[in-house]
C-alpha cells in the first residue's frame, strides 16, 4: 500500500481507480479501510499545460548546461573578450544553420585535436559581439527564452538619461543583431531589428551611424533605408559621413539631400580653392605631418580655423598630433563648427584622456554647451557603459579610459581658475636650482610608482619623457664611469637641458594638482616627511625596518583614501593598480 500525505493527513489506500464524470474532470475513487468509497475530484490536466510545463523544465535543464559549472560537459570553446565560453556542438548545430555547416567542415580536425576552439572575431568578422551580448544570445539558443538586457551594459552613466536611445543601449542591440544575423537565427534578427528601428528616430545623429553600419553588414534593407533617411534630414556634415560611412551610402544620402533640397551644414557658396586647401590640410593631418600643415598655411589663405583643423584632429588623429597642432598657437581652441560643437565636444566623443587634457591646458572651456544643450561631460557619460565606469580596476592594469575622461571633465567644470600657487610653495624649501630639480625628479618618480595611470597622463601632456632625466651632480663621480659624460656638451647646452627638464617636471606636478588633488596631497606629505628612504625596507637596523614597514602600511592607507576622496568629490578616476604596484616598487627600488 502507498502512504500519501495530503495537507498533513495520511490516508492508507487499499485500491483506486479513475472514473470519468463527463464534465471535463476525472474522479479518483479511493477505497480505504476507514472510509470506503471516498472520492476526490481533480481538475482536468490539458495537454497544452503539460507541454508548457515540460518545455519549461527542458529549458531550465538546458540552461544549467550553459551556466552551471557542475554540468560542464562542453565540447567546443568560443573565446569572447578573452573569456573562454564552453558550449555543446549538438545544441548549437541543431539551432543554428551556421554552426551546423561550420562543425561539419571542422569534423575531421575535431577528431584529431579534441575540443574545437574558436574566437568570436573569427566567427563574426564584420562586427563586434561582446561577452554579455553573446551570453544573452547563447542562452536563447539553449532555452528558447530571451533574457532582459543587463542594465550595466545597456545603460549609460548619465543620471538624466532615459536609456531608451543612448549609445550603450544601441551598441548592445547592434551586437545582438550581428550575432543573430551571422548565426542565422531569424526570429532574433527580426526582434533586434525592431529595437533598432525604435532607436533611429530617438538617438543623436552620430549614434545612428553604428546602426547603419550593422544594417549594411547584415543586409537589413528596411533598417538601412530608415537610417539613410534620418541622416539625410540631419545636419551631419559631409566630412563625417565620408570618414565613417561606406561610399555608396554617402552617395545615396547626398542624392537624397538634393532631392529633398536639404543643404545640410555645408555652405553651398564655398570657394573651390579654399575647399581644396582644407582637404590638403586634413590629408596632412592624416599623415601625422604637422610641419606640412604649417607650410600649407603659409602657402594659402586658409587658416586652421577655416579648416576646423582642431576639430578634425580631435576626432581622427593621434593625441600627439593634437598637442603639436595646439603648440602652433594658430587655432581657436573654443571655436564652434557648423553644428555648434567646440573641439572639447568632439574630443568628448573620442574619449581619449590625453586629447582632453591637452585641450583643457590650452584653455578649452569644459562647460561649453552644444546646440542640443549638452556639455562635454554629458556627451562622455552618454557614451559610457555603467559596467565600464563602475568596474573595479584589476591589479596591474590602468584605469578605464572612459572613466578617466568623465572624471577629468567633472573636475575641470568645478575647478578654481587659480592654479600653480601650491607648486610654487612646494619649491620654497629647496635652496638652489639643482636641489629643486632633484626634488621634482623624486616627486614624479614616486607619483609613477603610487599613481601610475594618473602620472602617465600628466607626464605625457607635459612631454616629460622627451627630456633627459637629471641624476644629480655627483652621479658620475659615484659611478666612476667617464663614458657617461658627453664631452661635446657645452655648459650652456647642459643648462638648457636642465631648464627644459625643470619646466616639464613643474608642468607635470601642476597637472597632477589640477586633476588629481587628493593624490597630490599624499605625495606632498610623502615628500615633506622625507619618506623616499621608506622604499628601502631592508636597510637599517631591525627596529628601523619595523618602523619603515609600519609607515609603509600607513602610506598604503593614505593612497587608498586619496582615491576615495577624489572619486567622492568629483567622480575622479582611481587606479587600483596604483596601490597594488607599491609592493613591486619596493622590491625594485627607486632612485633616491
Amino acid at each position: 500500500m502507498d502512504d500519501v500525505s495530503e495537507h498533513g493527513s495520511s490516508l492508507n489506500f487499499a485500491s483506486s481507480s479513475y472514473v470519468s464524470n463527463g464534465s471535463g474532470s476525472y474522479s479518483f475513487s479511493v477505497s480505504s479501510t476507514s472510509e470506503p468509497g471516498t472520492q476526490f475530484t481533480y481538475p482536468r490536466l490539458h495537454t497544452s499545460n503539460m507541454e508548457v510545463i515540460s518545455l519549461h523544465r527542458l529549458s531550465t535543464n538546458l540552461e544549467r548546461l550553459l551556466l552551471d559549472s557542475e554540468f560542464n560537459c562542453s565540447d567546443v570553446e568560443i573565446k569572447v573578450e578573452g573569456i573562454a565560453i564552453g558550449a555543446h556542438r549538438c545544441i548549437l548545430a541543431s539551432r543554428s544553420p551556421f554552426f551546423h555547416r561550420r562543425f561539419c567542415q571542422d569534423r575531421s580536425s575535431s577528431r584529431q585535436e579534441g575540443k574545437l576552439k574558436y574566437d568570436i572575431k573569427e566567427l563574426v568578422p564584420n562586427g563586434n559581439v561582446g561577452h554579455d551580448a553573446f551570453m544573452i544570445f547563447l542562452n536563447y539558443l539553449y532555452t528558447g527564452r530571451l533574457k532582459p538586457s543587463p542594465a550595466e551594459v545597456s545603460a549609460c552613466v548619465d543620471s538624466s538619461c532615459n536609456h531608451d536611445a543612448c549609445r550603450p543601449a544601441i551598441n548592445f542591440a547592434v551586437e545582438l543583431v550581428y550575432a543573430s544575423s551571422t548565426f542565422e537565427i531569424k526570429e532574433m534578427v527580426s526582434l533586434w531589428q525592431r529595437h533598432l528601428f525604435n532607436f533611429v528616430e530617438k538617438a543623436f545623429i552620430e549614434d545612428v551611424i553604428p546602426i547603419l553600419l550593422a544594417a549594411c553588414s547584415c543586409k537589413l534593407s528596411h533598417l538601412l533605408t530608415n537610417c539613410i533617411q534620418r541622416i539625410a534630414r540631419s545636419d551631419l556634415d559631409q566630412l563625417s559621413m565620408e570618414k565613417e560611412l561606406p561610399c555608396e551610402v554617402v552617395d545615396e544620402i547626398t542624392s537624397l539631400r538634393r532631392k529633398l533640397q536639404i543643404g545640410g551644414p555645408e555652405n553651398p557658396a564655398i570657394d573651390p580653392i579654399q575647399e581644396k586647401n582644407i582637404k590638403r590640410i586634413h590629408k596632412a593631418l592624416d599623415s601625422d605631418d604637422v610641419e606640412l600643415v604649417g607650410l600649407l598655411l603659409k602657402e594659402g589663405n586658409t587658416t586652421l580655423d577655416d579648416a576646423h583643423a582642431l576639430h578634425y584632429a580631435a576626432a581622427y588623429c593621434d593625441s600627439k598630433i593634437v598637442a603639436e597642432l595646439l603648440d602652433l598657437k594658430l587655432a581657436d581652441v573654443n571655436l564652434r563648427n557648423r553644428r555648434g560643437y567646440t573641439v572639447i565636444h568632439v574630443a568628448a566623443r573620442r574619449r581619449e584622456p590625453a586629447i582632453l587634457v591637452s585641450l583643457l591646458t590650452k584653455g578649452a572651456c569644459a562647460s561649453a554647451i552644444t546646440n542640443d544643450g549638452r556639455t562635454a561631460v554629458q556627451i562622455c557619460q552618454q557614451l559610457t557603459r555603467a559596467k565600464d565606469y563602475f568596474a573595479r580596476t584589476e591589479q596591474g592594469k590602468e584605469s578605464n579610459k572612459d572613466r578617466i575622461c568623465i572624471d577629468i571633465l567633472k573636475r575641470e567644470e568645478g575647478r578654481s581658475p587659480l592654479i600653480g600657487d601650491s607648486t610654487a610653495s612646494l619649491m620654497e624649501s629647496a635652496e638652489d636650482f639643482h636641489l629643486k630639480l632633484l626634488h621634482l625628479e623624486d616627486r614624479v618618480a614616486f607619483a609613477r610608482l603610487l599613481f601610475p595611470a594618473e602620472a602617465k597622463l600628466a607626464m605625457e601632456i607635459a612631454q616629460t619623457e622627451t627630456t633627459s632625466e637629471f641624476a644629480g651632480l655627483s652621479a658620475n663621480k659615484r659611478s666612476g664611469n667617464l663614458r657617461q659624460v658627453d664631452l661635446n656638451e657645452t655648459p650652456s647646452m647642459a643648462d638648457r637641458k636642465l631648464q627644459s627638464r625643470m619646466s616639464a617636471l613643474l608642468k607635470t606636478v601642476e597637472l597632477g594638482r589640477r586633476y588629481f588633488p587628493h593624490c597630490s596631497q599624499v605625495l606632498d606629505k610623502f615628500m615633506e616627511d622625507d619618506l623616499p628612504d621608506l622604499f628601502y625596507l631592508e636597510r637599517g637596523t631591525p627596529d628601523e625596518q619595523k618602523i619603515k614597514r609600519q609607515r609603509f602600511s600607513e602610506l598604503k592607507d593614505d593612497v587608498i583614501k586619496a582615491f576615495s576622496k577624489d572619486k567622492a568629490g568629483s567622480g575622479l578616476a582611481s587606479s587600483s593598480s596604483s596601490s597594488s604596484s607599491m609592493k613591486d616598487g619596493v622590491k625594485r627600488g627607486t632612485r633616491k
